[in-house]
């Protein structure tokens, strides 16, 4: 009776079957042996964060270390065997519990830790010679481990940390100086995620409460008890519209997912049981199509569903499944997919011991460019400045167009908005040190317009630049020298 009233043409029937969706036949695919990252201590802290960071320069993982905290941070393109003498990131002297890329400068990177403390860390195009260990910013206000670090979407130098200690405290980077405090949390803060303009963030927390923070009024505008009954770690995440997607677990310990109204908290959009397994299931979201990828810790799968407008509202598509357990995971920004061949989210795996790239791809057989797939998407400049922002302005983040793909920009320096905490030397009050090594009077410093200092101060920056970077080479090749006598090679 149903097939035949199928073949009678019963289109109202078939649309009800088959969801109409593009996203409908995306798959997941690992890449080549030859083309992952291997020998990576991936660490073995007991924490719940991703341990992974990813952006269309470089790939950064935390990793196991003596004596502090460490993470190692490579470009994209140094596939293969990692040495085991690459030089790390260290400048904690506790293990490295969170690190997360600047949206607006893709040599930034912020790492937070068991040590206290904060960083914000420049990172060279070019490969080290020896470890970095000294951050241009450390931010000092917790008085216990800090646990969740999250750059603002839209605000330029705008960082939000969480700690053990159950302060939010929300930085300007520029400046090193703490602009919001907030401790409205009575226990542990699992996560924290900032809507799509950065105007609200939403958290869970150990007392079982999912909170929506204002966080330039300084209070909890929502909040909803036990958005899942069991007593394990949740995570929420907003959506581009506004909901809050989260996962947890159940009263009888399986795992759940569900989508939530913050202006009406009273019952969930959606609520899907899953599975029976301890893994938190960090959820990885895609604002461009609406996908959200849950990846659990210990799982050897991928899950990923489309949130839309229509029930169930969450749709489930398909689940990427492998041999080896994940420790981590690190989801690529829009910007540095492949349009060429369609792939549409990259997530990278990190295994006991490597890191894996897995492509998610839209199966088409043109090669021309899938504008359907490519919407507008967030670039790299900053829609607003820190003033801005704490002034009570929102803006969405600034699209840029994925038509021919995306070069990241060069590097770029921190840009500041008040006393610049990168200026370990001013100039003092006799003289400043001039292009050519001389000096200029303050006399002659007054008398220049604010173009022409800028301009002194702009080829100096230049100078010094390209002296750091010649003493660089010259330290690598003693160091070599150095190394070959050492081993008795000369």
């Amino acid at each position: 009776m149903f097939s035949a009233e199928l073949d009678s043409g019963d289109s109202a029937m078939s649309r009800s079957i088959v969801r109409q969706s593009k996203f409908r036949h995306v798959f997941g695919q690992a890449v080549k042996a030859d083309q992952g990252y291997d020998d990576i201590r991936v660490s073995k802290v007991t924490w719940d964060s991703s341990f992974c960071a990813v952006n269309p320069k470089f790939l950064a993982v935390i990793v196991e270390s003596s004596g502090g905290g460490a993470f190692l941070v490579l470009p994209l393109s140094k596939v293969g065997r990692v040495d085991k003498n690459y030089p790390l990131v260290v400048g904690h002297s506790g293990p490295v519990l969170d690190i997360d890329w600047c949206p607006h400068n893709d040599n930034i990177l912020a790492s937070c830790s068991e040590d206290t403390t904060a960083m914000v860390w420049q990172i060279p195009d070019h490969t080290p010679c020896r470890p970095i260990s000294e951050p241009i910013v450390v931010l000092e206000g917790h008085s216990k481990r800090v646990g969740i670090i999250k750059w603002h979407p839209t605000a330029r130098n705008i960082l939000l940390t969480a700690g053990s200690d159950n302060l939010i405290i929300i930085w300007n980077v520029g400046t090193g100086e703490p602009l919001i405090t907030m401790d409205d949390h009575p226990d542990l803060i699992y996560n924290a995620s900032w809507n799509y303009n950065g105007s609200l963030f939403c958290t869970t927390c150990k007392d079982r409460r999912l909170r929506v923070c204002d966080p330039r009024k300084n209070e909890v505008v929502a909040e909803r008890m036990s958005p899942h009954e069991g007593i394990r770690p949740m995570r929420a995440i907003f959506t581009k519209e506004g909901n809050i997607f989260t996962t947890g677990f159940t009263r009888m310990s399986q795992r759940e997912l569900g989508l939530w109204d913050p202006t009406n908290f009273e019952e969930p959009i959606a609520l899907l049981e899953l599975d029976t397994s301890n893994g938190v299931l960090l959820p990885f979201y895609d604002p461009d199509t609406n996908i959200v990828y849950l990846s659990g810790k210990g799982d050897s799968s991928i899950r990923y569903f489309e949130i839309t407008e229509e029930p169930p509202y969450v749709h489930y598509i398909s689940t990427f499944s492998s041999k080896e357990p994940q420790r981590g995971m690190g989801f690529m920004p829009k910007r540095g997919v492949d349009v060429s061949k369609c792939e549409i989210s990259r997530l990278y795996k990190l295994h006991e011991r490597k890191c894996e790239p897995i492509m998610m791809t839209v199966p088409r057989k043109s090669d021309l460019f899938q504008d359907d797939l490519y919407p507008d998407t967030a670039g790299p400049d900053p829609a607003l400045e820190p003033e801005e922002w704490m002034d009570g302005r929102d803006a969405d983040p600034i699209l840029v167009s994925m038509r021919d793909g995306y070069v990241p920009p060069k590097s770029r320096e921190l840009k500041v908005a008040k006393k610049n905490v990168l200026d370990t030397r001013p100039a003092t009050r006799r003289s400043m040190s001039a292009v050519d090594g001389s000096s200029l009077p303050v006399s002659r410093i007054s008398r220049l317009s604010l173009p022409q200092l800028l301009e002194k101060l702009v080829e100096e920056i230049q100078n010094l630049k390209a002296t750091v970077l010649s003493q660089e080479k010259r330290i690598c090749d003693l160091e070599n020298k150095l190394s070959k006598y050492t081993n008795g090679t000369v």
